[in-house]
């Protein structure tokens, strides 16, 4: 006669086996969003640029800038390869992913090494002692001028890098203070020397505005065009198509620049979310933003996505002829010119900006392009954007909600009514650029300042952006 079993020795055979499911659902869940691939190419692609576009020592790169922002990266093992500048990601010794030094594109996910590596002189080349901003020498503090409260500045920036190089302080890696086109200070976290690229992140959005707003001068593309119609017949990507068809053929090029397409898209940051599916899990990152669907009429709804700016940078390639020359414009058309060396815009796999998060450029570099804004595209003789930049970033994607603290590709911080610094006493007209984190170059035209704070700050309460613009521009004096 058979045994049955109680209900009590049931409910302890489950129990006993409860592990293993919960184990077996976890790792199910993971290998669905492809987390585990996703993140070997976050962290080999990090420590690759980190290394070999910032040109930084290898030892502590996974430790400083990739194990800090999820206990589960600790499953991940590097291997380096100096001499054909290519980092190698495994998870769980599974999940392999590799990111190779490539000319003109920063490093790049899953696609064939060069045939010669690229030198690291050629990916960052540091800048001499001559003053900034023909070099990187800041002005001495002795000649700052009367008008500037030079004890308080310096207080402020020693109080900048109080948790420096602890990746759960504030975590600061550079500070440049520029006012009236001078640069007063320029300091760097221990092994962050001058020169030193850094990750922008979102700031890149901006960069890509500006990209864009010069390429549709120089190709005669009129930012009211339809994205449709953006396109060479040559140069149309497949994901073009079906926008033909639907509600999206009515978003146009400043749709794009202000962030108002309507797409039914999300910016979410989670593992599963939606930016790291298309930054470490798609070869393509316009494509990916691409397939939302049409969500809200174009034009009516400010929604911040940072697969908006990838979309733009898709058009931007629509203009080029050749991949060649669409990959050598940020360096022809803007680095270049005002002298920042250091500056690299990254892409994807297939060969798109990834203009949502991926330009990186050192402190000294980052003021560059924002007094360039600040002198609305004109550096020195030589108007490097088309005049009129500084009109279309200061402009609110919307006249009400929360569009009116966005302007073209930036922030809008010191929008009295919806700026992100709303009640902190910036000027009004106070623009940035923004990384999610703690990266800032913070633009003020009354006040002919130009602040920026690079930071690796994972937990965001140990860096308040705001408040640190807010406390140089009370050691400038007032015009």
């Amino acid at each position: 006669m058979a045994r049955t079993s109680s209900p009590i020795q049931l409910v302890l055979i489950i129990a006993s086996g409860l592990p293993l499911i919960l184990l077996a659902l976890a790792c199910a869940v993971l290998l669905y969003f492809g987390i585990p691939r996703n993140a070997a190419g976050m962290a080999a692609k990090g420590v690759c640029s980190a290394a070999f576009v910032a040109g930084r020592a290898l030892p502590q790169l996974m430790a400083d800038d990739v194990l800090p922002a999820s206990p589960v990266l600790g499953l991940i093992t590097i291997s380096v390869d100096e001499a054909a500048r290519r980092v190698t990601a495994r998870f769980a010794g599974l999940f392999a992913r590799t990111a190779v030094l490539l000319p003109q594109r920063g490093c790049v996910l899953d696609v064939a090494p060069p045939s010669a590596p690229v030198t690291r002189t050629e990916a960052a080349q540091p800048i001499g002692d001559a003053p900034w901003p023909q070099g990187e020498a800041a002005v001495p503090v002795a000649q700052w001028g009367p008008g500037v409260d030079a004890a308080g500045l310096q207080q402020v920036l020693d109080q900048a890098f109080i948790g420096a190089g602890d990746p759960n302080g504030a975590n600061a890696r550079g500070v440049a203070i520029v006012h009236k086109g001078r640069l007063l200070a320029l300091r760097g976290a221990s092994g962050f020397a001058s020169g030193t690229a850094l990750h922008g992140w979102s700031m890149s959005k901006t960069v890509t505005g500006m990209l864009l707003h010069k390429l549709s001068v120089d190709t005669h593309l009129a930012l009211d065009s339809p994205v449709v119609d953006a396109f060479a017949p040559a140069r149309e990507p497949a994901w073009l198509a079906p926008w033909r068809s639907d509600g999206r053929k009515a978003i146009r090029v400043s749709d794009l620049l202000y962030m108002r397409d309507g797409l039914a898209s999300t910016e979410d940051y989670q593992p599963w979310g939606s930016v790291p599916q298309m930054l470490w899990g798609h070869s393509n990152v316009a494509a990916f933003a691409a397939a939302s669907p049409a969500e809200a009429t174009p034009g009516t709804r400010w929604r911040y996505l940072s697969a908006t700016a990838n979309l733009l940078s898709a058009v931007a390639r629509g203009r080029f002829s050749k991949d060649t020359d669409y990959w050598a414009y940020p360096a022809k058309a803007l680095f270049e010119p005002i002298g920042a060396r250091s500056a690299v815009l990254e892409t994807d796999s297939d060969g798109n900006w990834v203009g949502s998060s991926y330009v990186w450029a050192s402190a000294g570099d980052w003021a560059r392009l924002g007094q360039l804004m600040l002198n609305d595209g004109r550096w020195g003789e030589v108007q490097v954007l088309p005049p009129g930049w500084l009109q279309l970033a200061a402009a609110p994607s919307t006249m009400q909600g929360e569009g009116l603290g966005y302007g073209a590709m930036s922030w809008r911080i010191g929008d009295p009514v919806a700026g992100e610094c709303k009640g902190y006493g910036l000027p009004p007209d106070t623009l940035s650029m923004g990384g999610h984190w703690g990266q800032i170059v913070a633009m003020v035209p009354s006040r002919q300042a130009v602040i920026v704070r690079l930071g690796w700050t994972f937990k965001r309460k140990q860096f308040d952006s705001c408040a640190f613009v807010a406390q140089v521009l009370k050691t400038l004096p007032k015009e």
